[in-house]
């Protein structure tokens, strides 16, 4: 059996017919071609280097033994027949297959050409190509554009792994350690977004379920469960599943947290019912389930009305069957007492925190006699950015246990401040030039609103942002103005996350426990890109540290 790079193909479940059928083939010729050959493949996966893709339209890169290589693109579905050659019908476009099939060979024969150690080690390699359309049948393969033996069409489709070692036979066995140290680590393993990302979700999601699922069979009476989860553990799946269960029970939920934007987007994830809040917006029902109204015109307005609920009945409609705290860390002692007291009798507690987390130095809340349960495997976050904050925290309790394990932190230094407004845009650029959309990519600022002067940007050169307006609406929903990328500060994007992120503004004199912690949300937001903008005073104490 062929050897396959990169690995872990199998447990990825595809987003679109294109790619189940491309990783339906890549099982096909993983199967078909014995152990001298190895196969790079693009079903989820491109290599980059300063901007250049190896395969580019190629799916697969097939090496045998000798280091010669071949270049299988894979069309499926409809092609059409003209007398230029077969060409490929996309949206408000037309691709010669012919044309993408040797700019392709040529731009990798170019890129091989220019590595000096492997023009040394095993002089010039030798590269052919494939056209693989398995569900279309060549009527006229004299004029197709390609040589008819270089095409396996449906007529002959099951022939694939015999015709690729006739054109490409195992060869004399040399030493090609340098040409996969290319093709494999010089050309770094990076996300092939429009490939992986919804993959990377669903698989992330899978894996990090096991908290959800093991917290739940803990059999504690009464039900009181403290989970101290670091970012990316699992401690919103865990949420959702008491969430859910609550409602199918019959039964009425309770998840309280400490920031707006949390709340909101836990909203989108379940279906109606109980009740999703911040602990603010919580205290305010009590005043008005009491008759009160909140002056939030006054100094120091939301103390005064944590004051006044504190001092209100909990009426019978406020008092819950289950009862979410989640981004305990943010508690005080006090809080705890006026969230709990929604609990009805015999009530199932959860309490979800993260130390790392803490961005307002609030000392732990102490939960006598709870069940204390510790989750310290980040799935959520690339392992190299989990081995960036290792060497921050360290030794202090993560691990890295994502199935992404590609791509480097890129850092962008600035001098002041439109130098930061010029490198969060080139920041926002190596995102989408490395295949991530608009919608992907989030710019979060180390400063909170009132202190940043990057969140007074509502755009830079043709990005807009989609930032908080600071206002609500008349049905109490946050306003945001109208934008393509998500711009927040790292104190309201806490508890999300975008797959892309770039962490801008990021500035201190030392590189003290606070700091380490605001780094750590900033850059545990990030699912498989990160880019960090840091001041230059702020770049040296992070390089004393790593």
């Amino acid at each position: 059996m062929a050897r396959v790079i990169p690995d872990g193909w199998q447990a990825l479940e595809s987003t679109s017919a294109g790619v189940a059928r491309e990783r339906e083939t890549l099982g096909v010729l993983a199967a078909a071609l014995p152990d001298s050959y190895t196969i790079y493949h693009g079903v989820h996966w491109t290599r980059v280097e300063r901007g250049f893709a190896v395969f580019g339209e190629i799916d697969f890169v097939i090496v045998n033994r000798a280091g010669d290589l071949l270049l299988i693109e894979q069309k499926t579905g409809f092609l059409t027949e003209t007398p230029e050659g077969l060409v490929k019908e996309y949206p408000g476009k037309v691709k010669s297959v012919a044309a993408q099939m040797a700019r392709s060979a040529d731009a990798l024969r170019h890129r091989l050409g220019q590595h000096a150690a492997l023009g040394a080690a095993m002089g010039t390699v030798r590269i052919d190509s494939l056209l693989f359309c398995p569900h279309y049948r060549v009527r006229q393969p004299g004029t197709a554009g390609v040589p008819p033996e270089r095409i396996v069409d449906a007529n002959r489709r099951d022939q694939l792994g015999s015709v690729i070692q006739s054109l490409l036979p195992p060869g004399a066995e040399r030493d090609t350690r340098t040409l996969h140290h290319f093709l494999r680590d010089i050309l770094q393993l990076e996300a092939d977004v429009s490939a992986l990302v919804g993959q990377a979700r669903h698989l992330v999601t899978r894996i990090s379920g096991g908290l959800a699922y093991w917290a739940r069979q803990l059999e504690i009476f009464p039900y009181r469960l403290r989970v101290t989860g670091t970012a990316g553990s699992g401690k919103t799946q865990l949420a959702l599943a008491e969430y859910r269960a609550a409602l199918a029970a019959g039964r009425r939920p309770l998840y309280v947290c400490y920031n707006r934007p949390l709340a909101d987007h836990f909203s989108g994830l379940v279906d109606a019912g109980g009740r999703i809040s911040t602990f603010h917006a919580l205290c305010e029902a009590v005043l008005i389930a009491n008759g009160r109204s909140p002056d939030y015109a006054q100094p120091d307005a939301f103390e005064a009305v944590v004051a006044a609920a504190a001092a209100l009945p909990v009426p019978a409609d406020l008092r819950f069957d289950t009862v979410i705290v989640d981004e305990g860390q943010d508690f005080s002692e006090a809080w705890r007492d006026l969230v709990l007291r929604h609990a009805a009798d015999e009530a199932r507690l959860l309490w979800l925190e993260d130390p790392l987390q803490n961005l307002y130095g609030r000392p732990p809340v102490p939960l006598p006699g709870w069940v204390g349960l510790r989750a310290v495997a980040n799935y959520r976050s690339p392992r190299p950015v989990v081995r960036f904050l290792q060497q921050l925290l360290a030794g202090e309790g993560i691990e890295a246990a994502s199935p992404l394990d590609a791509g480097e932190i890129e850092l962008l230094t600035y001098a002041d401040a439109a130098d930061l407004l010029a490198k969060t845009k080139l920041g926002i650029k190596a995102c989408h030039a490395a295949g991530f959309r608009k919608e992907d990519v989030a710019v979060v600022s180390y400063r909170g609103r009132e202190h940043s002067h990057l969140l007074r940007h509502d755009r830079l050169g043709d990005f807009r942002f989609r930032r908080f307006s600071g206002g609500y609406d008349l049905f109490g929903q946050p306003v945001y103005d109208e934008g393509d990328i998500v711009m927040e500060s790292v104190y309201r994007f806490k508890g999300q996350s975008a797959p892309a992120v770039v962490f801008a503004e990021i500035d201190f004199d030392t590189l003290d426990e606070a700091a380490v912690r605001k780094l750590f949300v900033g850059a545990t937001r990030a699912a498989m890109k990160l880019v960090l903008v840091v001041s230059e005073r702020a770049a040296a104490a992070l390089l004393e540290r790593l």
